[in-house]
């Protein structure tokens, strides 16, 4: 239970890195509601396995330019930071065939759906090994 809680939590915070480096949603995607999880809702264990991937890359990025971006002196330097890490995001989504939106719906549907997390957990513990 407690690694659920973990993962939800990293999870969120990829989703906000994922959010903040993806750019601005388009206006009709902003005023969209968004829909709760629920059983129903149709992810296939490919799915799964791109989101596993995408989340393991995107920890690595984040390991080499969260203290980058930390430590930068002013903000022009930081912003430059924040676009390769930005690009690099992107690459990892796209390598996996995601985008943040796509990412975002299976990050939902994941966390709203208990069976889901765990085959997402297991998908991610594989896809660490592996690395």
């Amino acid at each position: 239970m407690q690694k659920q809680s973990a993962l939800k939590l990293v999870l969120g915070h990829f989703m906000v890195f994922v959010l903040l480096f993806a750019g601005p949603a388009a206006p009709a995607e902003e005023a969209r509601p968004q829909q709760p999880a629920t059983a129903q809702t149709s992810v296939s264990d490919s799915d799964l396995r791109a989101f596993a991937k995408a989340y393991v890359d995107y920890h690595k990025i984040r390991q080499t330019y969260e203290p980058q971006v930390s430590k930068a002196e002013n903000p022009k330097e930081k912003e430059k930071i924040q676009k390769e890490g930005n690009a690099k995001v992107k690459q990892a989504l796209e390598k996996h065939g995601l985008t943040a939106q796509s990412y975002n719906r299976l990050f939902t549907a994941v966390n709203g759906n208990a069976t889901l997390r765990q085959k997402a957990l297991k998908f991610i513990d594989q896809e660490r090994t592996q690395s």
